[in-house]
């Protein structure tokens, strides 16, 4: 299909990123390894869809269930019936959840999202910040933290349009905003316009609640909090790829906020010791929130920089960071990285210095993992963006780098090979799994594949390597 067709099946513009970005994606997209596999006009409409999908949310809610407290036919049954009483409560019209299990990983749960929605624009006008934007695309309301406009003399109740400052140009507290912003959708304003910007303490809660988004998919706030967890798919993937089992020692490097560290504990059933390590003090409270909400007994919780966390001597009853070298059975590397697979993102201002940053972080994480983890032990690798530099040739260097590593298959293996341009072999590639949405974004709104299928492949882009240390 030739790119000019990708803009009409889309109700939000590309993803909004400065030009050299844009042609340094290009490049990455349009590689000569790819061009020879592919051609030009298939490498190029692959890297519009990409831009254009990026903008829009996934097809589906991805629900982590605790299969470590309750089964999970059981969870779905609570869940369904917590969604339907929500959403009967907050709509005149009787209201059906579908909820369907993953057909291959067992504590999955799926929600079709409904949308893009036929929803009239009106002409009283909520503006709101593209992070909270985002969350209202994936099913949330409106919170006063997200709110930067206002018109001049809105109350509690009444009808509004939301919309989204792309860009972060609208000046907070104005009442008007003509810059570059996309509609997502109605809802009723729960509190005035004076209590938001006008009052000494900042508020707090539900600032607009939304009864009409674009894209209608259940709110989650304070449903089943320690049953159903929000997570993309391919984070609750790497969880199962590392494949902990109960009795193990493993090392989360990156562990904020806390979703993977959780669900390692859940999946050995508790048992064992889970390290959760994480450089950002104000983060670490999330990760024992989440802990304990869940029930899980078996993680340990340290502010530490994960660069510096092999001790080079002995250390005398310690039991926290640095540990001696291999101290665990698994490493969980989930990298900071540029982020450029997530969905929604609109707009993204970063400089392509701050995108390119990454690498080397991520090249000392990968020393440090290499060395903490045992021999015999298993290392996976991830990350929630696109670029070859961050991906498949950080997986060219480990290989060059550390001779001990050998690429492992990974179950469950759903989304896509490797990506061409980072000089691996074939074999190699079938061995790495990049989940890459534009290979089968479209819509078109023609019935596609049931939505276990679609949502395997409509998800996040992110990326997955396992390596085994001989």
């Amino acid at each position: 299909m030739p790119p000019h067709n990708i803009e009409e099946m889309s109700i939000f513009p590309r993803i909004s990123l400065r030009p050299e970005v844009t042609e340094y994606l290009r490049s990455v997209f349009l590689n000569k390894e790819v061009l020879a596999a592919v051609g030009h006009q298939e490498a190029e409409c692959r890297f519009q869809k990409l831009l254009t999908c990026l903008s829009h949310p996934p097809s589906h809610t991805c629900v982590r269930a605790s299969t470590h407290l309750a089964p999970l036919e059981e969870i779905r049954h609570k869940l369904g019936e917590a969604l339907h009483k929500q959403m009967c409560s907050s709509s005149a019209e009787d209201v059906s959840v579908q909820i369907l299990p993953h057909p291959r990983i067992p504590d999955v749960l799926l929600l079709p999202v409904d949308g893009p929605r036929p929803v009239r624009q009106l002409s009283s006008e909520v503006v709101v910040g593209a992070q909270c934007g985002s969350a209202v695309l994936r099913g949330a309301h409106v919170f006063v933290p997200g709110i930067v406009a206002s018109p001049k003399y809105m109350k509690a109740g009444d009808a509004v349009s939301v919309l989204s400052d792309l860009e972060g140009r609208c000046t907070r507290g104005a009442t008007s905003f003509q810059g570059n912003r996309v509609f997502v959708g109605n809802g009723v304003a729960q509190i005035d316009r004076s209590s938001i910007f006008c009052s000494a303490e900042p508020a707090k809660g539900i600032g607009v609640r939304m009864v009409e988004p674009l894209y209608r998919s259940p709110s989650f706030d304070g449903v089943l909090p320690n049953m159903a967890f929000l997570q993309n798919l391919p984070s609750v993937v790497v969880g199962h790829v590392l494949g902990p089992r109960p009795g193990e020692r493993i090392l989360d490097m990156c562990a904020a906020p806390g979703g993977k560290t959780c669900h390692i504990a859940a999946l050995m059933r508790d048992q064992g010791e889970v390290v959760a390590l994480e450089r950002i003090r104000n983060k670490i409270d999330r990760i024992r929130q989440n802990a304990q909400m869940l029930h899980l007994r078996s993680i340990k919780v340290y502010c530490f920089n994960s660069t510096r966390a092999v001790s080079s001597g002995p250390r005398q009853g310690a039991e926290g960071p640095p540990f001696p070298p291999e101290s665990f059975d698994r490493v969980l590397l989930d990298a900071p990285c540029s982020g450029l697979g997530q969905r929604p993102i609109m707009s993204c201002t970063w400089s392509l210095r701050v995108i390119c940053s990454y690498q080397p972080l991520q090249r000392k994480l990968f020393h440090a993992a290499v060395r903490l983890l045992k021999r015999g032990g298993v290392m996976v690798y991830s990350t929630c963006t696109v670029t070859l530099a961050e991906n498949e040739e950080q997986i060219a260097w480990a290989l060059d780098t550390f001779p001990c590593l050998t690429l492992q298959p990974q179950e469950p293996h759903i989304g896509a090979e490797g990506m061409l341009g980072a000089g691996l072999s074939p074999k190699q590639l079938r061995l790495l799994q990049r989940f890459s949405p534009e290979l089968s974004w479209d819509q078109t709104g023609t019935p596609g594949p049931p939505l276990s299928c679609r949502a395997d492949g409509d998800t996040i882009g992110f990326f997955i390597a396992k390596f085994l240390k001989n």
